[in-house]
């Protein structure tokens, strides 16, 4: 039977020319190398220029090459040093809020440590202190200035007594539960308070206004007897506040008298303590007693 005509099936005539130079391609670089193996025995000098040839035509080539790879290696390599700068950008940045924290810690501990320390040498200069707490809350927009004072009836506080922190006078007590108390401010209108100034020893009167503030007015009518920065302390006149507490520092001028800021705010007093009721004839007796006792 005769073979078919034609290509024969899986068989193509370009495959058939890709082996053919394949071969070809194989015996040529076989004689080449055969060649230059030849040359390099018999001939070593100018086997040696061949190569140098060789190697300055494949220069470019490689030298192409080797940007290419240090390129590809230069852009992993700067994305992962981006990647590390990151992570540790992150990480130093968390470690400064902590520390940021940790000093606002630190620094209210201080502040909260200096504050009751001045409260206990207050305590340890009063008469008769009654009883020492914190100021836990304050009015701002009422018209109607009160604190709150953690300390009531079961440890001795009662309606009346004035309530003081290291910086000056707070108040009085107006309300007295069993374990807080409510406080008049001295800012509060219906607070009114015998008062000198400290310069000149002037007595005066306190009213509080009812916005923060305090009005200072002379008991004689005149000239205005106050300075700007001059401080209002107690009289002691009428009983209930002792003398010498610092009340206000004169902060503006008006046509008779002038306006103060009270010394001891208490938004930002932590510590107080509460005394009893200021009076005159008692301390007298106590200071004779006292002179008499040697």
């Amino acid at each position: 039977m005769a073979a078919p005509g034609g290509p024969r099936p899986g068989w193509s005539r370009r495959a058939q020319y890709g082996l053919f130079f394949s071969f070809i391609a194989a015996i040529a670089g076989l004689v080449i190398g055969l060649a230059l193996l030849a040359v390099s025995l018999v001939a070593p000098k100018t086997y040696a220029s061949v190569r140098g040839a060789a190697l300055d035509a494949t220069s470019p080539i490689t030298g192409g090459l080797r940007e290419v790879t240090a390129t590809v290696a230069g852009v992993f390599g700067g994305a992962g040093n981006y990647w590390d700068a990151a992570t540790q950008n992150a990480k130093l940045k968390r470690e400064r809020e902590l520390m940021i924290q940790r000093i606002i810690e630190a620094k209210a501990i201080s502040q909260e440590n200096r504050e009751l320390k001045a409260a206990l040498q207050l305590r340890e200069r009063t008469r008769d202190p009654i009883a020492t707490g914190r100021i836990v809350g304050s009015s701002f927009s009422s018209p109607r200035r009160y604190a709150i004072f953690s300390a009531g009836g079961s440890d001795g506080v009662r309606v009346g007594m004035p309530v003081r922190s290291p910086k000056g006078l707070i108040g009085r007590v107006v309300d007295s539960g069993a374990l807080a108390s409510r406080v008049l401010l001295v800012s509060d209108r219906a607070s009114i308070i015998p008062a000198r100034i400290l310069r000149t020893g002037q007595p005066i009167i306190s009213q509080g206004r009812g916005d923060g503030t305090v009005d200072l007015r002379p008991l004689e009518v005149g000239r205005n007897p106050f300075r700007r920065g001059d401080i209002v302390i107690t009289s002691g006149t009428g009983g209930l506040y002792p003398p010498l507490v610092p009340i206000a520092r004169v902060v503006r001028l008006d046509d008779d008298g002038a306006i103060a800021l009270p010394l001891a705010d208490p938004s930002s007093t932590s510590f107080a303590i509460v005394e009893r009721p200021y009076e005159p004839a008692a301390v007298a007796e106590e200071v004779s007693a006292s002179a008499e006792a040697p």
